[in-house]
């Protein structure tokens, strides 16, 4: 697993752990801004197969209103990416960006706390599945 996210590999269908991810974020107060389906984009861009992968865009308006009041620029790492993919016979792994890592790049140290909470809150989703 990367270094700049929080992962958990559940058994189960890819449609059922997609799911289930919503609702688990629903559950920490994100709503799904963006959902891209890169099986789909790159058969159709590409006629290329590949297995389903799903790329969420999980957004906490709280607390993304704090960041943007923070730093302007913020934008540009919002929103928080959870990837859904298979990874296995009925095996799929759920992934979370790490938002302290991401704002890392950021010279704002008044982004930490707000960092440290959204990914408590994203890897409180992820334990839950």
């Amino acid at each position: 697993m990367s270094n700049y996210g929080y992962s958990k590999k559940l058994n189960m269908s890819f449609d059922e752990a997609v799911e289930r991810v919503i609702s688990a974020l629903k559950e920490e107060g994100f709503g799904i801004l963006t959902d891209i389906d890169v099986k789909k984009t790159l058969k159709e861009k590409l006629d290329a197969d590949f297995k389903d992968y799903r790329i969420l865009g999980a957004c906490n308006p709280p607390r993304a209103m704090k960041a943007l009041e923070s730093e302007e620029e913020i934008g540009l790492l919002l929103p928080c990416n959870v990837i859904v993919y298979e990874s296995g016979d009925d095996e799929v792994t759920v992934s979370a960006i790490d938002p302290k890592t991401a704002f890392s790049i950021v010279n704002n140290d008044g982004l930490e706390p707000l960092a440290e909470e959204v990914g408590s809150m994203l890897r409180s989703a992820i334990d839950k599945l």
